[in-house]
């Protein structure tokens, strides 16, 4: 395997993983006060393009790192906009022990 390709795994590696803790802390919590919508809306709307042109190019790479991080960052947002009770009941269903 050359730099380029470990680069690039490291890189997807690191991408994927950084909204898992987020994630998680949100189910835990349910505490979303601290983040900001239009940045999510930007970062959701930024992934969900990636992956529109990882497809046009055919790089399996591209559509499956910004896929993970579209689906990871758009629950993140979902659950930033999302009323208290809604909140809960997804937080909820994904985390039962809470």
């Amino acid at each position: 395997m050359n730099w380029i390709a470990v680069a690039g795994t490291l890189a997807a590696l690191c991408s994927t993983i950084s909204f898992v803790p987020q994630a998680w802390r949100i189910v835990r919590t349910r505490d979303t006060a601290a983040i900001s919508p239009l940045t999510y809306s930007l970062t959701v709307t930024g992934f969900a393009l990636w992956t529109a042109y990882g497809i046009g190019l055919r790089e399996w790479p591209l559509i499956v790192t910004n896929s993970i991080c579209f689906v990871l960052s758009a629950f993140i947002l979902m659950m930033t906009l999302l009323p208290r009770a809604k909140k809960e009941a997804v937080a909820d269903r994904v985390d039962p022990r809470s």
